[in-house]
């Protein structure tokens, strides 16, 4: 008798709470962080398919870029920035112009040092702007949003997360310093991965890998004047002593534009998928990885909204 009876009511329960779990199945809000120039072309194609899946999508960019600029598939919201638009792009230009010069690696690594000292100033300035705007950082705190996207390669997107208690999606190619590897604690051996520049491949001599670890030590000197910058910014911001891998070891999943057709195949953690060839989403082909990137960010969301239901 107890087995007819419970039954009947076994049936109501499972319903209800398959009615309740319904409202987690509606989009979710998502805050935009994005870095200009291809950074962004690779990331927008997303965005504008988040959206048709129901997701609101907000976009935080300055008055002055390159490429970012309003559209219906998501809500802009701009700040002033100290630069005008003609100082922006000579500067992108030439350092455009330095990618395609050939000479020995100690003066292709000069230029393009100096050149990038110039072009990270504008990504701190701006992001001083936006974090000083008190206004705008007033919105993004009263708005809710479930998670962030962000390209780190400038780590202003995960100082905001760090301020709001947001897990951040990071769309990457790649972070200069290695500091991509260090906060994900990938494994990196320059006996098996090629660094930038050596134009070695995965299978090397013994002098070859000698000299492939040599090429990490300029990396000290670019850290520093890259992001040492964002770490004095974010510890001013959000008033404690942080540094940059601080930051970057808070992403929850990295979604890095690599293709290991094109790039020498490496280890990956866990939280690493590798996406290349979203950029090219105009291809048939790369449909089925434009599906894939959208159903990852979809979860990352839904999954930060259920958690914040189970929680309440």
């Amino acid at each position: 008798m107890a087995p007819g009876v419970s039954a009947p009511l076994h049936f109501p329960v499972t319903l209800v709470v398959l009615l309740s779990l319904l409202g987690l199945a509606v989009g979710g809000k998502l805050l935009v962080v994005p870095v200009d120039g291809s950074h962004w072309l690779s990331m927008r194609q997303v965005l504008d398919s988040l959206r048709q899946k129901g997701h609101d999508v907000v976009v935080v960019a300055p008055e002055v870029s390159l490429h970012i600029k309003p559209s219906k598939n998501y809500v802009m919201k701009m700040y002033p920035v100290p630069f005008t638009q003609e100082e922006m792009e000579k500067e992108f230009q030439a350092f455009f112009h330095l990618s395609f010069e050939e000479g020995s690696f100690l003066s292709r690594f000069l230029k393009v040092y100096e050149a990038s000292k110039r072009i990270s100033a504008f990504g701190v300035s701006s992001c001083k702007e936006l974090l000083q705007n008190q206004e705008l950082i007033k919105y993004l705190e009263e708005s809710q949003f479930d998670a962030l996207l962000t390209d780190p390669v400038l780590p202003c997107g995960s100082i905001l997360a760090e301020h709001l208690s947001l897990p951040s999606v990071y769309f990457l190619r790649g972070i200069p310093c290695g500091l991509d590897f260090e906060a994900t604690q990938c494994p990196n051996p320059p006996s098996y991965v090629p660094r930038i520049f050596t134009d070695h491949t995965d299978h090397m001599t013994f002098f070859q890998r000698v000299r492939n670890l040599l090429y990490d030590f300029p990396n000290v000197f670019l850290c520093d004047f890259a992001f040492q910058p964002f770490a004095k910014l974010a510890s001013e911001f959000l008033h404690r002593d942080v540094t940059v891998l601080d930051l970057l070891r808070q992403g929850s999943v990295w979604l890095l534009r690599v293709e290991f057709v094109l790039d020498y195949p490496r280890p990956l953690m866990p939280n690493i998928i590798p996406i290349g060839g979203v950029h090219c989403a105009h291809k048939k082909l790369t449909q089925v990885g434009l599906v894939l990137i959208c159903a990852v960010v979809d979860l990352c969301v839904l999954r930060v909204k259920f958690c914040v239901t189970e929680r309440n």
